[in-house]
């Protein structure tokens, strides 16, 4: 079973698997663990149902610590994999990946929203919240080169001479 002591001593692991090194994690796992506190109740069950037991009692599932659960969900969100297979890594089977997913989702995009890491939607406050910043964003551009007919006319010749001696390409950006 995969838990998040056994990856936070492999830091490359741990950012191949969640694309976050362990500083980084352990930032976000304060805001997880307040979105995660306020979905539990000390009367009532996840379903609804009220409690038998005090809260904490009973069996311990496999995704018992906190610091687990953030680290099933993140490496969910980034790999993608089929529910079989990520409940497999975790020791769980695929209706309680279903579960877990379900209710761990909404709460990886809160603290992710209240530690400022989710990604503006609207075009008009983007540029205010770029100017807020105080580090200026870094900008990648992909370019491809792809082919295209030559064209006939000898000033569109010159306007899409790259200057190199091969076929003729225009150069788009993704």
């Amino acid at each position: 079973m995969l838990t998040y002591n056994q990856l936070v001593k492999q830091p490359a692991r741990l950012q191949a698997m969640t694309s976050l090194r362990p500083d980084e994690f352990e930032a976000l796992l304060p805001f997880f663990a307040e979105a995660y506190a306020a979905t539990q109740s000390a009367d009532y069950t996840q379903a609804g149902q009220p409690r038998q037991r005090r809260a904490g009692g009973g069996r311990h599932g496999q995704l018992a610590r906190l610091e687990d659960k953030l680290l099933f969900v993140l490496i969910y969100q980034k790999t993608y994999p089929l529910q079989t297979a990520h409940g497999l890594q975790f020791g769980l089977s695929q209706p309680q990946t279903n579960a877990w997913l379900h209710q761990l989702l909404p709460l990886l995009h809160t603290a992710l929203a209240r530690a400022g890491y989710v990604p503006e939607r609207d075009p008009a406050r983007f540029g205010q919240r770029r100017a807020a910043r105080a580090a200026p964003l870094a900008v990648q551009l992909d370019g491809t080169e792809r082919p295209r007919p030559r064209p006939k006319n000898p000033a569109k010749q010159r306007e899409y001479y790259s200057g190199k001696k091969k076929p003729t390409r225009t150069k788009t950006c993704s």
